[in-house]
């Protein structure tokens, strides 16, 4: 079986070389634009590009405003301090993710909280999430308490595992009778929409990634996006290192961060998101042959729930256990196909193995099975 996957795979992919497991695209306009950006010496934080790809972003998500990034950490993190979280809150978030969703509460001093995920989206379970919150905590002058720590839980941040949308409505809905705050950690979700609405807009922010193996690059670089103005604002004033503006004078209000995005990264942004519906609609032809592939075979191809559309950022398969798992590892990256296991859980890290946590029996369940098999645009 697995030595027929990988000659499918080199099939599809129209090679014998390595096959890498996202590889970015670049088709369009690439080159003229960072060409453009060079010449006009508006290279760094400052140039038409980096606002037009904040519109460009901002009108795709269906957002009122973006605010370009360094990259999708920092975005996480400034997103986290515009939702009033501060040193000794509490954040929940899901242990099943990339270790930058709990770096950036880090950062700050926040404590997270690990609440399982849905087996059916691989997200922050809404039931679970209920159950916690009304098991431990109790509300004490419109803030969430921690019943064991005595801790404010400030905010939540869900994450789109994969590019699948979770079920955000349910988790939004929850929160608001707690008082937490939503801050979707779409970072793999760009082009994915849940009920017929962009994920990362459902919350009071939401933050996207445009690494080099994102749906679409600018080389490193992140996005805030909300429908708060005065957030909005804040957001761009305290990523521009909190900068009053004046045509000589160096005047800073409050303490910044240096994490605006590049022009040049945001020329190669600009060119990218030409491209995105192509893209998509590729990386769903792939997906839709890896359903076909897997179909009556022992390995599970992870398809979008119903009420979703996923931007199929990295495809997943769940094989049968640990060691069925790791012997597909094993076979594919020694036959030039790239494939990789979903991530160790965030609660088993060594800075989190204290953390509170709830029950978590689908994460441990998904963190033995499943795989990452190649997933780049083929345009």
């Amino acid at each position: 079986m697995y030595q027929e996957f990988i000659s499918f795979v080199k099939e599809t992919f129209r090679t014998e070389e390595f096959i890498p497991l996202h590889a970015p695209v670049f088709g369009g306009n690439e080159k003229k634009y960072l060409n453009e950006c060079i010449d006009s010496t508006f290279v760094s934080s400052v140039g038409k590009f980096v606002d037009q790809f904040e519109e460009e972003v901002a009108n795709f998500t269906g957002a009122k405003y973006a605010i370009a990034t360094s990259n999708g950490t920092a975005a996480l993190h400034i997103a986290l301090l515009m939702s009033g979280v501060n040193r000794n809150d509490e954040v929940i978030t899901q242990p099943l993710t990339f270790i930058a969703t709990v770096n950036a509460m880090s950062y700050i001093g926040a404590k997270p909280i690990f609440i399982d995920v849905d087996k059916d989206t691989l997200g922050l379970s809404p039931e679970k999430l209920e159950h916690f919150l009304t098991q431990n905590t109790k509300m004490v002058n419109g803030e969430c308490i921690n019943n064991t720590s005595k801790r404010k839980i400030k905010a939540i941040v869900p994450m789109h595992t994969f590019g699948l949308p979770l079920k955000i409505d349910e988790i939004v809905s929850i929160c608001n009778r707690y008082n937490i705050k939503v801050v979707e950690d779409a970072a793999e979700s760009l082009g994915s929409y849940y009920k017929e609405q962009h994920t990362g807009t459902f919350g009071l922010l939401g933050t996207f990634s445009f690494n080099g193996n994102k749906t679409i690059t600018t080389g490193g670089g992140g996005m805030i996006v909300t429908n708060d103005a005065n957030i909005a604002q804040k957001a761009k004033h305290i990523t521009t290192t909190a900068k009053i503006p004046h045509k000589w004078d160096y005047e800073h209000d409050m303490v910044g961060y240096n994490y605006r995005l590049p022009n040049i990264n945001a020329a190669l942004g600009c060119a990218q998101i030409e491209k995105l519906p192509e893209i998509l609609e590729q990386k769903r032809t792939l997906s839709n042959q890896y359903q076909a592939f897997f179909k009556g075979t022992k390995l599970q191809y992870i398809n979008e729930n119903k009420d979703s559309i996923s931007n199929y950022w990295l495809n997943a398969i769940v094989l049968e256990n640990l060691e069925e798992r790791n012997a597909f590892l094993k076979e594919t990256n020694e036959n030039g196909v790239m494939t990789r296991p979903i991530w160790k859980l965030m609660n088993t890290l060594t800075m989190h193995m204290n953390a509170q946590k709830g029950n978590l029996e689908n994460a441990e369940w998904f963190e033995k099975r499943v795989v990452n098999i190649p997933s780049s645009a083929i345009l």
